[in-house]
């Protein structure tokens, strides 16, 4: 193996902090320009924001479920102000997390080898690609289930539901990111796989305790007593196992 050339092979530790403050800065500069113009588009923003609440929602459509309210509120004098910047900025560190990786890749580069680059270029591509379809997946299915159950569950028909809208933001990031973790599933098992620490045979051999622990999941992800959201929320989820167990083999034929 022979390690890439570069002339910051013989930069101090401080020039690589000065680099390194630069690509900080500008993913800063990036994240805040990208954050404003998603700011300026309020109306567009908030209406795909909030869609997953509606019962035209396009799931919702499919699935031919019956039509539901959710009452949303304001419970602060800054709060949906605050929600706008908050929800730009997310949107702004989406829309720039490719020139993100690669700021950092080309930071983090001149230390690698020939063949960690083009397996680091693999992974850093895999990575962002699968959490955005996590991130897809979360907003165009899970999201709008677990909204919609927990939204109209009522212990009683005297207490009635009312969302703030900080409350319903803060949920959808997070199962976002949380949905987006686990479809880096794939991901992990290639890698603990290239360095001989999972098999396909021991992949093979957990798959149903796999299962069980898949279920598991997707029952606290959207937690509903319909049997049939269930299983739609656990396919995909088994799926990107199935897919891991298929890229370990490959990986270990070569």
């Amino acid at each position: 193996m022979q390690k890439v050339e570069s002339n910051n092979d013989t930069a101090t530790f401080w020039e690589h902090l000065e680099e390194l403050r630069f690509v900080l800065i500008k993913t800063v500069v990036a994240t805040v320009l990208v954050g404003l113009a998603a700011f300026s588009f309020k109306d567009s923003l908030f209406s795909i924001i909030l869609a997953p609440s509606r019962s035209d929602f396009v799931l919702f459509r499919w699935l031919k479920a019956e039509p539901f309210s959710l009452q949303m509120m304001n419970t602060q004098l800054t709060e949906q102000f605050m929600i706008h910047v908050r929800v730009a900025l997310y949107v702004g560190l989406m829309l720039v997390s490719p020139y993100i990786l690669y700021l950092l890749f080309t930071f983090i580069s001149p230390a690698l080898y020939r063949n960690e680059r083009h397996y680091g270029k693999i992974v850093a591509v895999s990575a962002y690609v699968m959490f955005m379809l996590g991130t897809i997946m979360n907003y165009f299915l899970i999201f709008p289930l677990t909204v919609r159950f927990l939204g109209t569950y009522q212990v009683s028909s005297d207490v009635a539901n009312m969302l703030t809208i900080s409350n319903y933001v803060d949920t959808l990031m997070s199962m976002n990111l949380l949905m987006g973790i686990v479809f880096e599933l794939p991901v992990v098992c290639w890698l603990a796989g290239s360095m001989g620490l999972l098999s396909r045979d021991t992949m093979r051999r957990f798959r149903r305790h796999a299962i069980v622990a898949i279920l598991i999941v997707a029952a606290i992800i959207t937690p509903t007593t319909d049997m049939l959201t269930l299983i739609i929320v656990s396919m995909p989820i088994w799926m990107l196992y199935e897919i891991s167990i298929m890229l370990v083999r490959n990986k270990r034929k070569e």
